[in-house]
């Protein structure tokens, strides 16, 4: 036996586990990682091919089994499916068919949960309570239902048995990574990382708490917002493994056939979804990362209804900055300062082959040439970003490559409600004020700024005693030029004084500027701007000057 103390107390899991990637032709990949101990083990040993229909065949018999192990494998595949960094484009593709529908629990079985978790009958609670659920996943399902004051709701409930499962197949897993961390792969991959990024997700869409949260901070991020609706969260009645929402209806969003015949603009709906989704990218830097059509409902006056939280994406700020600058950078054709920029960002590390990384992304850039944006669609860039991102190990952070399909799908709905809809023209504003957001002072040069202001206060109130200090070193006759080597430490305390006097100017002049600017967008007073900028570079030259003389003196 080769399996560690974690994996022995769940031998027969483990067993279950490597007997299905066993069937289906993996037996290599397990021997890779040295794991013996199942029965006539190298009977079953297969060597992998190296043709293209094997490899779509491996790729079709991974999904099978991944889908065969049940809800944490789906999972998984489903989080590997926007990886491209990490697997041929041929399993993404195959990947991405995965499907999480599964029969529902028995309703004898779900009642008995429901009952535990609230702690009190249903007919309490409810009038009415619809036993056949309205849709059926790994993790759980969903029930219509009515509160005693009539209010439709949707009661999403955890499937009862399936936690201690998820338990056992997530720390088989962070076994199996750290065994993978050994093999030569290790040495590009980060698998222990990679296991416990997944099962932080998982994790995290189980807890039914977090998913309404969730959809409290969208409703708070939209609330001027005409065109989306999120539906209310009862938190009275909700718990970590059961969510009651409001029930919201309407016709999904990719019906388009029934939404012509409800009258409704198919042009404003893609443009309404759009600006939503590039809003919470750009803007908000937290996204629906799950943007399928089934979770959105077009309602009356074309307004779109949201659902399924679960699982979100979320950019910092520097992530956007750094995508913006990868999009400039990419729109100059600029093949060696895209590598730059990609170096920048920790996706490829210094040691990579740059000859061969420019090549490639020159074909990339040289294929779009010429062609106006609205003629270029993102699910294509996206598709041959792929080959190369596998390529080269790029490691994006994985709510990149989340946006990328959020992106994607959204795309998709777009062009399905509008033949002509064009991503770029309606993510322009907000990459326009990203762009204005890298070149000019903000909040965070204002923060910086305040941060060291407790540095500059306690300085400041030393003026008065390092005054005193030097008047009475002066009437003593004791400042001396041809002295001041004698007294080198209160020469660099003058000195320190100087400099300090010029920082705090400079740094009043950078705060007026950064309110000015930000307070200024109609351009009122563009000569007030012009003359503060030219202010400042002025103050920075003479301070530079005196910095340079200072340092020839000492």
């Amino acid at each position: 036996m080769f399996i560690n103390l974690p994996s022995r107390r769940h031998l027969r899991r483990y067993q279950e586990i490597t007997s299905v990637f066993l069937k289906h032709g993996f037996g290599y990949v397990l021997d890779q990682l040295n794991i013996k101990g199942y029965p006539l083990w190298h009977l079953f040993l297969i060597k992998p091919k190296t043709s293209n229909n094997h490899m779509e065949d491996l790729a079709v018999h991974f999904r099978l089994a991944l889908e065969e192990l049940g809800p944490t494998f789906i999972k998984f595949g489903q989080i590997l499916s926007t990886r491209p960094d990490l697997l041929p484009s041929v399993f993404i593709a195959e990947l991405s068919k995965l499907q999480d529908t599964v029969p529902p629990e028995p309703w004898e079985k779900i009642q008995e949960f429901l009952v535990k978790e609230f702690g009190y009958d249903l007919d309490e609670v409810f009038t009415d309570f619809d036993p056949i659920p309205l849709a059926s996943a790994s993790l759980g399902q969903v029930h219509a239902a009515k509160l005693k004051d009539n209010r439709e709701v949707v009661v999403k409930v955890q499937r009862p048995d399936i936690l201690p499962l998820i338990n056992v197949d997530l720390e088989i897993l962070a076994s199996l990574a750290t065994k993978a961390q050994k093999t030569e792969l290790g040495k590009i991959y980060d698998f222990i990382t990679i296991a416990d990024d997944f099962a932080f997700i998982l994790r995290n869409e189980l807890n039914y708490l977090r998913e309404g949260k969730n959809a409290d901070r969208f409703r708070q991020s939209f609330a001027g917002e005409t065109h989306l609706y999120i539906p209310k969260v009862f938190w009275e009645y909700t718990t970590k493994h059961v969510l009651v929402l409001e029930r919201i209806r309407g016709i999904k969003i990719n019906d388009i056939s029934a939404l012509y015949s409800a009258g409704y603009d198919c042009h404003k709906i893609a443009l309404h979804s759009a600006r939503i989704i590039i809003k919470e990218v750009l803007e908000d830097g937290f996204f629906h990362a799950d943007p399928h059509p089934g979770n959105f409902f077009v309602m009356p006056d074309e307004v779109i209804g949201a659902m399924d939280f679960g699982m979100v994406g979320n950019l910092k700020e520097k992530d956007r900055l750094n995508l913006i600058r990868l999009y400039l950078v990419a729109v100059e054709l600029d093949s060696e300062a895209i590598v730059d920029q990609l170096i920048k960002m920790g996706a490829a590390n210094v040691q990579i082959d740059r000859v061969a990384l420019e090549r490639d992304i020159d074909r990339l850039l040289k294929k779009y040439y010429g062609l106006p944006l609205k003629d270029i669609r993102a699910r294509e860039v996206i598709e041959e970003i792929t080959p190369i991102a596998f390529r080269h190990h790029l490691h994006l952070p994985s709510d990149f490559w989340l946006l990328g399909k959020t992106l994607t799908m959204m795309e998709g709905v777009g062009l399905q409600l509008d033949p002509n809809f064009d991503i770029f023209e309606v993510s322009k504003p907000y990459v326009q004020r990203l762009m204005w957001h890298l070149l000019l002072p903000n909040h965070n040069t204002i923060r910086s700024l305040l941060l060291y202001g407790a540095d500059l206060q306690e300085m400041i109130g030393r003026f008065p005693q390092v005054g005193n200090r030097l008047f009475e070193f002066i009437s003593e006759d004791q400042y001396k030029p041809e002295n001041h080597y004698k007294n080198d430490k209160f020469y660099k305390e003058i000195l320190a004084i100087e400099k300090l006097s010029q920082s705090i100017l400079i740094s009043c002049l950078i705060v007026s500027l950064s309110i000015l600017i930000s307070n200024n967008t109609t351009g009122k007073y563009p000569w007030l701007t012009v003359l503060l900028i030219l202010l400042l570079l002025f103050t920075f030259i003479w301070f530079l000057i005196s910095l340079i003389k200072s340092n020839k003196i000492t």
